[in-house]
Parts: structure tokens; C-alpha cells; sequence
């Protein structure tokens, strides 16, 4: 096969899914085989783009222009390849999920909901494969639109409501981000994603800078989660639990830390960052993310929210380590993409089987649990410890790796930052799970697990968050990846 295919086959793949899927909407079985069929065809064709990545080779496809010198273009750099191999993987676990939990849950428009679902993943490898600003946008707003049925699945006021409340935010960004590309082209006559930057050969006062750069955080820090943008996503957990892990570990916010990876190491590029100090501002919006986040999931006894409320804090782990300007934090930031998706899609896929089997959802009501659903309970232990940053779990390594970032550019702030963090970490997830092991339950005699559909993918995710902290390199040589890229954003080959 043609490498340069590649890309666009990847994305149309699940795209292709969709009208199989609507087809089969009176044939659940035969519409969840479609959905599979995609997962496994994608993640397939990103695997192939694998070797090229890990040795530093991009592959392009020119598509077409859309206006002279705005080409709709494709390239899978390492960075695109990394992403697009984390939110390709993940979707066939989601998709397994999704079967015993919409099943179980008796959830209505379920055609809808996998249709929808396969849009999202065709607009995220999209996003991962986008080769400049232009092609960035018009798959960003893709998956800010095919998002929207799922997050209003449910259909009750409260979905509804903050299905407008999830648009408000997005389609503004959007606008933001619209209107920061126009200022970009104008002043450096391209968009292209460029390892060291765009600005490297111009010349431009500081406020236009500033603004420019302000514009870009303002479109991509809301899919990012960075306060006070944040607002839509404890909102949107009224969706269902495998539409929350979309958000949350796959495709969503992912997409937003990605592109905070792109707009600051292929737009500004690090010699910018830190001529302007721009990089500050991230240390201080990042900084204060991850601590308020963190104190605010004390206060949510219901456990999507909380587990919301943590996703927000980890998403600026990630832009704390763009943030740090330096090889090793870098590393850590790019790290802590693939070690929080397996860690918060175990959780949420927890959330839901508990959800679908005890119709429980608030952590006051969870005494006891573990003795009914052990396998569920150990799992949701793990990607509680990966995420405090409890070794051997792949959430230490990132971390460890931001605190060596931390110390390679002189900077103790961050650090603390991180040490405080993992001890708030602990301080929110161990209630949970104390109330499970060594407090008795009530109204628990007839259950078990749920279905193994639900249990077996989180069973799975949680192991890979062990077996990636233990073998960081396994199956992907993320930790290479990823040790390459941040290289490249410093020397910019």
C-alpha cells in the first residue's frame, strides 16, 4: 500500500462506517460489527505509520487547495502518529464498551449514538494528521459538531442544557482560533505547522504577539480545559459514561492538549516562547488548573464529576509540561497524553459499570462495592494510584519525567506544583475506594459484575496503564516517540 493513502484512509475509515451503521439500525448486532470492523481497520492503518514515526519521517498528501497558498493538506508527523495510535487504540476498547453499556443501560437512539461516535474518531485522526492551521480548524469544528448528539443523548433538560452550554463554549473557541490563523497568515504568508515555528524570521511588537498568542489559547485552552475555560466539562458528564470517556481519554480533550503541543511548538515554536514569555503565562494558567481543579473534586460526590473535575487538573499536566520549555518536561507532557488516557478511560469506564449494574452514581452511595464487583473496583484502584503518580504505573513515569523538566530549566515552582497535586490526587481518589474495601455495603447480595463487555476493556485498559508504566516502550515505543518529538521542537529536524 501507497504510505501516503495512509492518512486519508484512516480518517475516511470510520467515516465509510456511518452509513453502514444508520443501514443496520434494526440489527444491533450486525451496526455494533460495523462499529468494530472501523475500530480495528483504523487503529490498523495508524499502526502502519508507525516505523516512519520512530524514525522521525513524516508522510504528506496533498489533497487540494482551497484558495491559493491554503492547501487542505495531511501530515503524519511523530506527534500526529502518537495521538492518532492512542485515540485509535482506545476506540475498540470504547467500542466494546459501548455495547454492554448502552445494552445494559437500556439507553434509546443507539444507532445515533454510534454513528455519531464514528464521526468523532474520523474527526479526531483528522486533527492528528492535519498539516497546517486550515486543515486543523475544519476537523476541529468536525468534532466539536459530531460531539454534540452524543453529549444530549439522553435528551432531558439537563443533557440539553448543557449540550448549549458544551456549543457556547466551543463554537467561540472556534471563532478564537479562526480569527488567530488570520492574524497568523497574515503576518508570516502561511499556516503551516512548522517544528520551529512561524514567527522565527519575523519581526513583531510584543502586544501583537501577545495577542495572537492569547487568541490561541482562547481557541484551544476550552477543549483543553484550562480554567477559566473549563466550564463545559463538569457539565457535560450528564452524557453517557462511554461519551464521557470520549471526552475525557480519547478524542475531546485530547484534541485540546494536542493542539496546545502544536500551536506552541509548530506555531510559535520554543525560541518565541520564551523570548515573549509566553511560556509564563502557560506555568501560571497551567499551575493553577491543575491545584483548583483538584481542590474542587473534594466537593463533587457524584463520580463523573469528580472524575471530571481530575480530568481538568491532568489536562494541564500536559500543558505545564509544553509550558516548562525544556526537552525532559516536554517529554513529560507528550508522556502524560498516552498515561492519562488509559488511566481516566478506565475510570469512567468503571463509573459506568457501576452505573448500569448497581444504578449507583454518587460516592456516598458506594460503601461496600468491592465485595460485588471486585474486578471493577481493582481496576478503578489502579487508574486511581496511576493518576496520583504512584509507581509502578505509567501516571508516575510522565510525572516523573515533568519533574525532571521541571529541574532541568531551574524552575521549582512547577514542582511543587506537581508534589502538591499528587498529594490532592490521593486525598480525592482514596475516600473512594476505602468506602469500597472496609466499609460494609447494603443491597448487595444479588450482584456481581456487569456484563463482560464493560468489564473486560476496563480490565485491559488498567493492565496496559501497568504494563506502560513498567515498559514504557511496549507495543509503541511511546517513550521513544516521544523523547523524539520533544527533541524535535528544540532543534526543529
Amino acid at each position: 500500500m501507497d504510505l501516503t493513502l495512509v492518512p486519508l484512509l484512516a480518517i475516511l475509515t470510520s467515516l465509510a462506517a456511518v452509513p453502514l451503521i444508520l443501514w443496520s439500525s434494526s440489527k444491533p448486532n450486525l451496526r455494533e460489527t460495523w462499529t468494530i470492523l472501523a475500530a480495528l481497520v483504523k487503529f490498523g492503518l495508524v499502526l502502519t505509520l508507525l516505523p516512519s514515526a520512530l524514525k522521525g519521517e513524516s508522510v504528506t498528501l496533498h489533497l487540494f487547495d482551497l484558495a491559493p497558498g491554503l492547501p487542505f493538506a495531511l501530515n503524519a508527523d511523530p506527534l500526529g502518529v502518537y495521538f492518532a495510535v492512542i485515540a485509535s487504540g482506545l476506540w475498540i476498547f470504547t467500542s466494546f464498551y459501548s455495547i454492554g453499556y448502552m445494552r445494559g443501560a437500556g439507553e434509546d437512539k443507539q444507532t445515533r449514538y454510534f454513528a455519531s461516535f464514528a464521526v468523532c474518531l474520523s474527526a479526531t485522526i483528522g486533527i492528528a494528521f492535519s498539516a497546517n492551521l486550515l486543515t486543523f480548524i475544519l476537523f476541529y469544528e468536525i468534532l466539536t459538531l459530531a460531539t454534540y448528539p452524543l453529549v444530549i443523548h439522553k435528551e432531558t433538560e439537563k443533557a440539553i442544557r448543557a449540550g448549549r452550554k458544551y456549543l457556547a463554549f466551543t463554537l467561540t473557541a472556534g471563532l478564537l482560533l479562526i480569527a488567530a490563523a488570520g492574524m497568523v497568515y497574515t503576518y508570516t504568508g502561511t499556516l503551516e505547522f512548522t517544528p520551529s515555528g512561524v514567527f522565527t524570521d519575523v519581526d513583531l511588537p510584543h502586544n501583537v504577539i501577545l495577542v495572537i498568542f492569547i487568541l490561541f489559547m482562547g481557541g484551544v485552552g476550552v477543549k483543553a480545559g484550562i480554567m477559566p475555560l473549563h466550564g463545559w466539562l463538569p457539565s457535560a458528564m450528564a452524557a453517557p459514561t462511554p461519551v464521557s470517556a470520549l471526552l475525557h481519554a480519547v478524542a475531546v480533550v485530547k484534541s485540546g492538549v494536542f493542539a496546545v503541543i502544536r500551536v506552541v511548538g509548530f506555531v510559535f515554536g520554543t525560541d518565541v516562547m520564551a523570548e515573549y514569555g509566553l511560556n509564563d503565562i502557560l506555568i501560571i494558567l497551567a499551575g493553577t488548573t491543575i491545584i483548583v481543579a483538584s481542590l474542587l473534586a473534594f466537593a463533587q460526590d457524584n463520580l463523573k464529576r469528580r472524575l471530571a473535575y481530575s480530568t481538568v487538573g491532568h489536562l494541564s499536566y500536559i500543558v505545564l509540561g509544553v509550558a516548562l520549555l525544556t526537552p525532559l518536561g516536554m517529554q513529560g507532557g507528550i508522556m502524560h497524553i498516552a498515561a492519562h488516557a488509559t488511566m481516566k478511560i478506565t475510570l469512567f469506564f468503571c463509573a459506568g459499570a457501576i452505573y448500569v449494574n448497581l444504578h449507583r452514581e454518587n460516592i456516598s452511595n458506594l460503601n461496600g462495592i468491592a465485595k460485588a464487583m471486585p474486578w471493577t473496583m481493582a481496576a478503578f484502584t489502579i487508574g486511581s494510584m496511576g493518576l496520583a503518580g504512584i509507581p509502578p504505573l505509567n501516571g508516575f513515569v510522565s510525572k516523573w519525567y515533568l519533574a525532571l523538566g521541571s529541574l532541568e530549566g531551574d524552575m521549582v515552582l512547577p514542582l511543587v506544583i506537581l508534589i502538591i497535586s499528587g498529594l490532592l490526587n490521593v486525598g480525592y481518589f482514596f475516600p473512594i475506594i476505602q468506602r469500597a474495601y472496609f466499609r460494609k455495603g447494603e443491597g448487595l447480595e444479588n450482584y456481581g459484575e456487569a456484563s463482560p463487555f464493560m468489564v473486560v476493556p476496563l480490565f485491559i485498559t488498567a493492565s496496559l496503564s501497568i504494563l506502560f508504566g513498567m515498559f514504557p516502550n511496549l507495543f509503541f515505543s511511546f517513550f521513544d516517540l516521544a523523547s523524539s518529538i520533544a527533541k524535535t521542537l528544540f532543534t526543529g529536524v
